[in-house]
């Protein structure tokens, strides 16, 4: 793609965001200044590349975690959807369980995303996440 350009594919942008990468300013313009707001890039992309590498292993509740944050319960991975979590697999979301209260989980996206999901920024979800009632 370029200098400091690395073509990557995710089954969806809240797969991209757990791994750690930000919508691309080059492709997504609107999309990366609206997940930024007023944050620089440079000093973004730095903490996040310290999160990136830097993964915690302690669990925690998920009850209060918004939505397209992805967590890994009993080493399988899930993402927050609304009331529910959706098993994510390569070829899409293939089941739904409650969140349910108590549940606990270890959070696979990075803190600093974490953080610009509970601001409501709304990322793109897999076909497979949009059917019946996980919207």
């Amino acid at each position: 793609m370029g200098r400091g350009y690395t073509a990557l594919f995710f089954l969806d942008e809240v797969t991209a965001l757990a791994a750690g990468h930000r919508p691309c300013f080059f492709c997504r313009r609107m999309d990366a200044k609206a997940f930024l707001g007023d944050q620089k890039v440079d000093a973004f992309d730095r903490q996040l590349h310290g999160q990136r590498i830097s993964r915690h292993t302690e669990e925690s509740g998920i009850e209060d975690l918004p939505d397209g944050v992805m967590v890994d319960i009993g080493g399988e991975a899930y993402a927050v959807k609304g009331p529910a979590l959706l098993h994510w697999s390569f070829m899409g979301y293939t089941a739904k369980i409650p969140r349910g209260t108590g549940r606990r989980g270890r959070i696979l996206t990075p803190p600093a995303i974490t953080a610009i999901l509970a601001k409501d920024y709304k990322p793109r979800w897999h076909e497979s996440a949009l059917t019946g009632d996980t919207e």
